[in-house]
């Protein structure tokens, strides 16, 4: 069985906001083997919205809408689908009952463009709405389903994991799919695609490996279609420990997860501590850091130093270190990342600097030049990257380098720690 998505809505064709809900929605299709044909996105114009349907009826078993639902005359899904499905509207009393619920709790007046929100198609059948005003509407055309939701995210959401998804299971055609994910870092997309390269031609017709490449990070996909769900599950990893031998001190996890995840996860089961000492990337180091649940059990804090006044102050490092060879240099990062490891009294620490651009270059130190230092037990280890011209590219790099080589000195000092 294949589906097609359809997110209605000029915010999402103009950038304004960042189309979520396909993607959610898709995870969702995927794990009950159902695949997505395609996503498509699409005005708030009748005939955009009418074309747009057309051309999934012809190449898709299966529909979901989202958006356009609300009560305002810029919200026009509900009656270019009367003209598609050729039925009128009708209000629906217990979606009135439950509109009008929430107005009286709120004490507010409601007009009739609330009361609106109660018409449904004919043809329709309700998916109640609990979260929110707009019902969801699920409507059989020409033996093909429709579902038509709103496209509030948490809204959306609701209705597909209370109405949608358990009708969606019980739908035949659908066929196991099973996604077995590899990370890697360290290496390049086409140095991997080049060692691997016997590996993935003389995998069999039903399975197909993607690269997904990211700054530092590469993950590897295996996807594999079938009617016996546990064989793709048993094929898939052979494959996947074959290609974790050819990857060798590349490979990172034989699953999805990222880098962060790791270290947090390492640093926690040995309790080590973390700080970072940040200033080209300006924090975003820390920030992915925190953003995990439980960092705090192994991230003690972060210094944004930005200025050299602020390197000396907070790191202790020495002025005459900054004045002989500048903020940009192996001597300084080396410096900060032993100050961040001292002042935060922890077992780790990250320090990064650099020039990020798209100005402050020089002919020695040109933009993207950034050096990471990675203060560890047993040593310090440095390194120097010349990055682009792209700001938010080379903070979004360093970030990944500055990770990775955290990662290979807490290896490298638990293999040593071991081996003592």
């Amino acid at each position: 069985m294949q589906a097609e998505i359809i997110t209605i809505g000029d915010e999402i064709l103009i950038g304004q906001i960042i189309d979520t809900n396909s993607a959610w929605i898709a995870q969702q299709l995927n794990a009950i083997g159902i695949r997505v044909k395609q996503i498509s996105s699409v005005a708030d114009y009748p005939a955009d919205i009418l074309v747009a349907l057309t051309l999934a009826s012809g190449r898709a078993d299966l529909i979901l809408v989202t958006g356009g639902l609300g009560p305002t005359q810029d919200d026009v899904t509900k009656q270019t689908l009367s003209a598609y499905f050729d039925c009128g509207l009708r209000r629906a009393p217990e979606v009135l009952a439950h509109v009008e619920a929430i107005f009286q709790r709120g004490n507010r007046p409601m007009l009739e463009m609330n009361r609106k929100q109660a018409d449904v198609l004919e043809k329709s059948e309700v998916l109640f709405n609990e979260m929110g005003t707009a019902p969801g509407m699920w409507i059989l055309h020409k033996g093909k389903p429709y579902v038509i939701m709103p496209g509030v995210p948490f809204e959306m959401k609701h209705i597909m994991q209370e109405r949608v998804l358990p009708r969606l299971r019980n739908l035949e055609g659908r066929v196991p799919v099973w996604h077995h994910t590899l990370l890697t870092a360290g290496i390049g997309e086409s140095f991997l695609a080049e060692k691997i390269a016997d590996i993935e031609a003389a995998l069999p017709p039903h399975i197909h490996l993607a690269y997904l490449p990211k700054p530092g990070l590469v993950r590897l996909r295996l996807t594999a279609i079938g009617e016996d769900l546990e064989k793709l599950k048993q094929e898939t990893q052979t494959i996947a420990a074959r290609l974790e031998e050819r990857i060798g001190n590349y490979f990172l996890a034989d699953r999805d997860t990222t880098l962060e995840q790791l270290i947090r996860d390492f640093m926690q089961e040995r309790e080590l501590l973390l700080a970072t000492a940040e200033s080209c990337t300006g924090g975003n180091i820390a920030r992915l850091i925190t953003s995990l649940p439980g960092s705090s059990s192994m991230f003690e804090g972060g210094a944004v130093t930005y200025s050299n006044a602020m390197k000396q102050a907070l790191l202790g490092v020495n002025p005459e270190t900054l004045e002989q060879h500048g903020a940009v240099s192996e001597e300084t990062v080396r410096e900060m990342a032993v100050g961040a490891k001292t002042n935060f009294r922890t077992d780790y620490a990250i320090a990064v600097s650099g020039i990020a651009g798209p100005e402050g270059g020089t002919p020695e130190k040109p933009v993207g030049l950034v050096w990471i230092a990675v203060a560890g037990k047993d040593q310090v280890v440095a390194r120097k990257h010349l990055f682009g011209q792209d700001r938010a590219i080379n903070i979004e790099r360093s970030s990944a380098a500055a990770l990775w080589m955290l990662w290979q000195l807490l290896q490298a000092e638990s293999d040593s720690n071991q081996a003592g």
